[in-house]
């Protein structure tokens, strides 16, 4: 990682801008190329610096139900369970434990009736796994921005 890929990241993190060519915008900020800017950022993510680009919404505002779900399934199955619970475009993070619930991940769906439907059909796939939903009860969100260097 050089200077450039370190304002980059700072650029991403804190101004990302809000517009129909925000790469051409950071370019010119930075004062290089758009074109350099999008290949800095899929070098980045090929290298593992950056996982996601994307926005961030509040999914009760727009009127949408979530859950964290931990499931406790046959260690002989946890690679099939995880590939089918990735099937649901309502995931939006799934992450093996070491743990007697090797399986967490978060539902994000329009209604509770939704995530109910969709946790009824992963233990209707998986009988004898066990799942415990967990909605929040309280929301604490901290706005984490890195600074980045290139030392």
């Amino acid at each position: 990682m050089d200077l450039i890929d370190s304002q980059l990241l700072n650029i991403i993190q804190k101004d990302f801008p809000i517009d129909s060519k925000p790469f051409e915008i950071i370019a010119n900020i930075m004062n290089i190329t758009e074109d350099e800017v999008l290949s800095r950022i899929r070098k980045l993510k090929k290298e593992g610096i950056i996982r996601r680009l994307g926005g961030i919404f509040d999914s009760k505002k727009l009127g949408y139900v979530s859950t964290l779900c931990a499931v406790k399934v046959q260690p002989q199955k946890i690679e099939e369970a995880a590939a089918f619970i990735n099937t649901f475009n309502e995931v939006t993070h799934n992450y093996l434990r070491d743990n007697e619930f090797n399986i967490w991940f978060t539902l994000i769906a329009y209604s509770q009736e939704r995530i109910q439907e969709i946790l009824e059909r992963i233990q209707g796939k998986f009988s004898d796994c066990i799942i415990i939903n967990l909605p929040s009860k309280n929301l604490f969100k901290i706005n984490v921005n890195l600074n980045v260097s290139d030392e």
